[in-house]
């Protein structure tokens, strides 16, 4: 496993103070100059022997979010960033202030208390989805309140972003993210969705009330997918003191089905901010988890369950054709490569986005010594080649992806990563050479067989 850059390390002209949090998928460490330290942070992924290839798709996520976030106090501000290909790293604002996990190990807290912080939360969450963000990752070590109250998010890595590729929901088909907190639709796999940080907001509301989390720490999947079908034990069966309203907003946030959540973050805010005007149901009086056979019969159709479909974006957006090229980026093939290119110029229009795609071995058949023999060190390879071959392309970066897919059944990966994200057009290279063209023709024709859309298998003009 790599060892972190040491304090007083140089990376692009920063200087690299304390290092202030270890995560399981980045270092974080306060910068300094001349004068002490700077207001500034740098968050460097987790890279090498040991580590997981979803670090390299996090920091791409992280970056890709807050670049697009408008400035505001509920999040760190972006100031710059280093390339995956050489040296990654984001430099951002270093939000000062108390982390909501001071609170929570303190637990259980008056509900007055409850209420400020959890508006003030609920008010941080209203300004990313506004922004048509949601964070997906919402636990106590990811908020920090600022000296004036205000509710910081930081940690964007696994956020969706309704305007641009969802990087993580498009390589990854299991469930990413903090388990004790995830929401149903996260589960299987919906990253759409802002009620799921209304969800995680209800958990982190029922721990500061109880000083229990409402679901425990599942360490299996089929512990994670109980959620599914059973519901916690009400705050006030663990906590005599709770107030009716708290346990009213808590349990409404809780909810299994996102239908019947708040609509929105802005609506716990108000109900947190005024407690005597909450509307009472009964959900309030509830003193005990639901009986065995009601959770008998919810866990037979928890299989059936189909989530509500995601609200539309609050801000205007025109959903881009999709034309994902298969490119095998250990070929070698410069003369196909271009024929690829030319295929693209020749039928991707000014929308379209341009999805670049390899297929590698699972991580599980990796062997060997050195960076390549490393789940992000080959992932960061495959990313840089793709890189290298879109380059020519000259289009903007906003209409290109990357994604490096891990399957040992090339052709079932690629008709799945279109069919999951309603890929438009295949785009498929055939080698010239006769002994490539044989193996390759499997992967070709299950392709044109299975795929969901159209495919353009693509030849090399041969040498002069």
């Amino acid at each position: 496993m790599m060892a972190p850059p040491e304090p007083g390390s140089e990376i692009d002209g920063f200087c690299l103070g304390e290092l202030i949090h270890v995560g399981t998928m980045a270092w974080v460490y306060r910068l300094t100059g001349t004068d002490g330290p700077l207001p500034l942070i740098m968050k460097i992924p987790r890279l090498g022997a040991g580590e997981r290839a979803v670090n390299v798709v996090s920091f791409e996520q992280c970056r890709l979010v807050l670049g697009a976030l408008a400035q505001g106090a509920h999040y760190p501000t972006l100031v710059a960033y280093g390339d995956v290909e050489t040296t990654p790293y984001l430099v951002m604002e270093f939000v000062e202030g108390e982390r909501l996990i001071e609170w929570t190990r303190r637990a259980p807290i008056p509900a007055p208390e409850i209420a400020r912080i959890g508006s003030a939360l609920a008010l941080a969450l209203r300004e990313i989805h506004r922004q048509d963000v949601v964070h997906l990752d919402l636990k106590a070590t990811n908020v920090i309140f600022r000296d004036n109250g205000k509710a910081a998010l930081v940690d964007f890595g696994l956020s969706h972003h309704g305007h641009y590729p969802d990087l993580l929901a498009e390589e990854f088909r299991y469930p990413v993210g903090n388990w004790e907190y995830m929401s149903p639709e996260q589960i299987l796999g919906i990253r759409c969705d802002p009620r799921s940080d209304i969800f995680s907001l209800g958990v982190l509301l029922y721990e500061l009330a109880t000083g229990q989390l409402p679901f425990g720490r599942p360490h299996s999947l089929s512990q994670l997918r109980r959620r599914l079908y059973s519901d916690p034990i009400p705050p006030t069966a663990l906590v005599a003191t709770t107030p009716a309203w708290l346990q009213e907003i808590i349990l409404h946030c809780l909810e299994v089905d996102n239908r019947k959540r708040y609509a929105s973050a802005a609506e716990v805010a108000i109900e947190l901010a005024n407690p005597d005007q909450v509307a009472l149901t009964e959900r309030a009086s509830k003193r005990r988890r639901a009986a065995w056979t009601r959770t008998f019969f919810r866990r037979m159709s928890a299989d059936r369950f189909i989530p509500a479909p995601c609200p539309p974006l609050a801000m205007q957006s025109s959903d881009a054709p999709i034309v994902l090229v298969a490119i095998d980026c250990m070929q070698g093939d410069e003369t196909l490569f271009e024929a690829l290119r030319e295929a693209v110029r020749r039928t991707a229009d000014d929308r379209c986005r341009i999805a670049c795609a390899t297929v590698v071995p699972p991580a599980a058949a990796l062997e060997g010594e050195g960076e390549e023999a490393t789940a992000t060190g080959r992932h960061i390879k495959h990313l840089v080649m793709l890189r290298h071959w879109a380059r020519p392309l000259e289009l903007p970066e906003e209409r290109l992806t990357y994604h490096v897919l891990e399957s040992d059944k090339p052709a079932a990966a690629l008709v799945d990563y279109a069919t999951v994200n309603e890929v438009n057009e295949i785009l498929v290279g055939a080698p010239h050479r006769l002994a490539s063209v044989r193996l390759f023709l499997s992967v070709a024709e299950s392709v044109v067989r299975d795929a969901p859309c159209s495919v353009n298998v693509v030849r090399a003009r041969p040498h002069d």
